[in-house]
């Protein structure tokens, strides 16, 4: 039989209940300190540890004080049974979410330390928390008094149904996960496919791989059409890459002058142009004797994909400069007629079977 509900009882539940939320204030003004110091440091999974414990520790705290409480109360045994339960239920749920952000956080700062960009792959993601999540949900069921073998059991017999009925979904899932594994695209790399689409990858997901464009326009390719189609990736196996500008000069021209010139250009645009290879050597190939003037390629390194429109931009007008100064002159197309005077033509002389034959006399009647 349960004694009777005294003052003092009131008062100890009182103490109890509010020193968890003092525990609570003082543990968060901690945590929020602690979320400070870590911002500073160069290991970004500190920051999502303590993240994290700025939510759990808090509640945490509270649900401590309300034990507390609840022992010292007179309660029934059905009553006690009820909030002991309630309690664990609430100490499962936050200790489930702050571990799916934890392991979440880790396994994005994870993959952005591999890719070294600040792009995600928000598919490793997605499954590591819908993975935590359904494990608290479980042990929560199980604190409950539910059986999860009826559930697993119907999870297993329903799972064909639900492969037929996401078919398209789960095909965009694993070729996504055969994507990453693969290593062949990245977030963050800049791709081409051979239907024309090109640009940065901004993410790649459960469903689908988000291409930004240089026009700051987002694609988004199904992740099963990407691994079907043709692509080039411009940024592995490095980030570094050679362009190729066309040019030409007069046959007039000094070869050696020309190869130079061209030359010290390229080594001032290398050294000086945000976004080249400041050690990239020059190389002049002349390779066509043309109608108006020999060709040739220059070969210019640049850091990624996106800086080459500058640096062709600055290696032409530079290009031109130099050449006016040294009085190298680059040619329009041209064409040359010569007429050779003296040449008549004869027009060719009538056979006798194709001349026209004279009418017959007209007779009088």
């Amino acid at each position: 039989m349960n004694r009777a509900l005294t003052a003092h009882d009131l008062i100890l539940a009182g103490i109890a209940v509010g020193a968890g939320l003092v525990a609570a204030f003082l543990s968060r003004t901690l945590l929020r300190w602690l979320a400070k110091h870590a911002k500073r440091t160069r290991w970004s999974g500190d920051d999502v540890v303590v993240d994290a414990l700025r939510t759990v520790v808090p509640w945490a705290a509270v649900a401590g004080g309300v034990a507390v409480a609840a022992a010292v109360l007179p309660l029934t045994r059905t009553v006690r049974h009820h909030t002991d339960q309630a309690l664990q239920v609430l100490l499962i749920l936050v200790v489930s979410g702050a571990a799916a952000r934890v392991i979440a956080g880790l396994v994005r700062s994870v993959t952005q330390s591999r890719s070294g960009v600040a792009g995600s792959a928000t598919i490793f993601v997605n499954i590591t928390r819908v993975l935590v999540l359904a494990i608290g949900f479980l042990v929560m069921l199980q604190t409950l008094g539910i059986s999860i073998a009826p559930l697993l059991t119907a999870l297993g017999v329903g799972g064909l149904a639900v492969a037929l009925a996401l078919q398209d979904t789960l095909a965009n899932l694993f070729a996504g996960i055969h994507i990453l594994a693969s290593k062949t695209v990245q977030p963050g790399d800049y791709i081409r496919l051979s239907s024309g689409e090109e640009g940065y990858v901004v993410d790649i997901n459960w469903r689908q791989t988000t291409v930004r464009q240089l026009s700051n326009n987002l694609v988004v390719i199904p992740n099963g059409q990407l691994a079907k189609t043709n692509m080039t990736n411009f940024t592995r196996p490095e980030q570094e890459l050679t362009i190729l500008v066309q040019a030409g000069v007069s046959y007039d021209s000094d070869l050696d002058q020309v190869e130079r010139v061209t030359g010290e250009v390229v080594t001032e645009v290398m050294t000086e142009i945000t976004g080249a290879v400041p050690d990239h050597e020059p190389a002049i190939r002349f390779h066509t004797f043309g109608d108006s003037r020999i060709g040739f390629t220059v070969i210019l390194g640049v850091g990624e994909f996106s800086d080459q429109y500058r640096i062709k931009h600055e290696f032409i007008k530079r290009l031109h400069r130099r050449y006016r100064e040294e009085g190298i002159r680059i040619p329009a197309p041209t064409r040359t007629v010569a007429l050779q005077q003296g040449t008549v033509l004869i027009p060719p002389q009538r056979t006798p079977a194709t001349e026209p034959t004279d009418l017959p006399p007209a007779h009088h009647l």
